[in-house]
Formats: structure tokens, C-alpha cells, sequence
């Protein structure tokens, strides 16, 4: 892991990413106030920066990059989803004071923002548009989980892998190809691990939803080709 100093470029006011987050509500003072609190880190790829029961020191937001929130449960890792650019991770333990009930991996190399408790606290408390946000996206959130778990305990592992690639294909889809196919880029390990299955049995559904010509397949790229065909074989209607 190796911390940079705050460029310009990664202060609140001038993030990109900042347009549909929970933050794009808030005042030019209330995010110099953060920009000035924060730490801007890039990590390597393969970086665990929130392990599960530790004491939560502040919350993480996504400036660039991928990563992996997952659990461990029955002597595997349970991966609960995908985060992306935007995304703002751990705040969920603060609010509960709890310690934090997943881990956070990088899938790629990330540039992430750390703002500290009292600074993300202090801005819920001042900022009702805020914390309308934060509440509203706890809630999808949990909505999320229920509509998963409903899946793992409904849905065949076939249905399964089809709903998780039509997951993953938002999730990626600043990634796609010219011609709107997206592409996902995953180990095949943490894809099995989104569908809960095993990697064998992911490998051999992937290959007959290629036959299907739903998908296409290039080293551990999987290319989604046909969206309502997926959701034909997820059986979503």
C-alpha cells in the first residue's frame, strides 16, 4: 500500500465521481471540510484495506477502480458484492457502532478516499440532505441482501449464474464494448463466489450459456452478449 498526497484532482468539489453519490448534496464548505480531512490511497490490486471485526475508524469512498466486499462463513469466503467508482463503503458500521461485518478487497489497482469518523459523523449531523442519502442507501443496501439471499435460496444455480452476470453487466458497463456488450473481468473463483457455487460448476454453466451464444468467453473475460436472453434464462419473466 503506498498513500499520495490530495491532488486537485481528487479534491470533493472537482471529483468526477462526485454527480450521483451521496456527497453531491452537500455545500462547497461541507466538502472542503472533507477534502481537507480525508487521505487520498492508492492500492495495489490484491489489497485487503477493511478487515471484518475491526473497529471502524471512518468510511471509504471509491475514486477509481473495483473491489471486492465479502465475508467469511463456513470456512470459505462468501463475496456480498461488487463495489465501484462512487461507491462508499464501512459507513454502515459507524452508524450501527459496530465493528465492521465484511472485508474489502481490491480487484484491480484503486485510488481510494479515507475520511475519518468525526468528520463523516459531523457532516450527517449538519446536513439533513446528508444523511437522507445515507439513509436511503442503507435501505437499498439491505434491500439488496433480502433480494439476494431470497435468490441463493430460490433460484437454481443455472438462474443463478444468469442473474449474476446481469448484475455484473451495470456494475461493468462503463467498461463495454462499442457495440454495448459489457465485459467482466473476475476470477472465476470470485465470480463462483458471487453465484455460491463451486468453480467447477461455474466454469461448466458459463461454457453452456456460451454454446447459447449468451455469452462470449476470452481468457477470464466474460463478455455478456445478450441481456434479455439472461434474463430469459434467470427466469426474471
Amino acid at each position: 500500500m503506498s498513500e499520495s498526497k490530495l491532488p486537485l484532482a481528487l479534491s470533493c468539489a472537482s471529483c468526477n465521481k462526485l454527480t450521483g453519490t451521496m456527497f453531491d448534496s452537500l455545500s462547497a464548505t461541507e466538502l472542503e471540510k472533507i477534502s481537507n480531512g480525508k487521505s487520498c490511497i492508492t492500492y495495489k490490486k490484491g489489497n485487503v484495506f477493511i478487515h471484518e471485526g475491526s473497529r471502524p475508524n471512518g468510511v471509504f469512498c471509491i475514486h477509481h477502480g473495483k473491489v471486492k466486499v465479502y465475508r467469511h462463513g463456513d470456512g470459505r469466503e462468501q463475496i456480498i458484492r461488487i463495489a465501484k467508482e462512487g461507491d462508499l463503503l464501512g459507513y454502515r458500521a459507524i452508524l450501527a457502532e459496530e465493528p465492521y461485518p465484511v472485508s474489502a478487497e481490491t480487484l484491480e489497482d484503486c485510488s481510494i478516499c479515507f475520511i475519518p469518523k468525526q468528520i463523516f459523523l459531523e457532516t450527517l449531523f449538519t446536513s439533513s440532505s446528508f444523511a437522507q442519502k445515507v439513509l436511503r442507501e442503507a435501505c437499498r443496501e439491505l434491500d439488496i441482501m433480502t433480494e439476494s439471499l431470497t435468490n441463493m435460496a430460490q433460484k437454481t444455480v443455472r438462474e443463478r449464474v444468469a442473474l449474476t452476470l446481469l448484475t455484473l453487466s451495470d456494475t461493468y458497463g462503463e467498461d463495454g464494448l462499442e457495440d454495448g456488450r459489457s465485459t467482466i473481468n473476475l476470477k472465476r473463483e470470485d465470480l463462483a463466489g458471487l453465484v455460491g457455487t463451486a468453480t467447477e460448476t461455474l466454469i461448466r454453466l458459463l461454457a453452456e450459456l456460451k454454446e447459447e451464444n449468451l455469452i462470449e468467453i476470452e481468457g477470464r473475460k466474460v463478455i455478456v452478449r445478450d441481456k434479455q436472453g439472461l434474463k430469459r434464462f434467470a427466469k426474471l419473466y
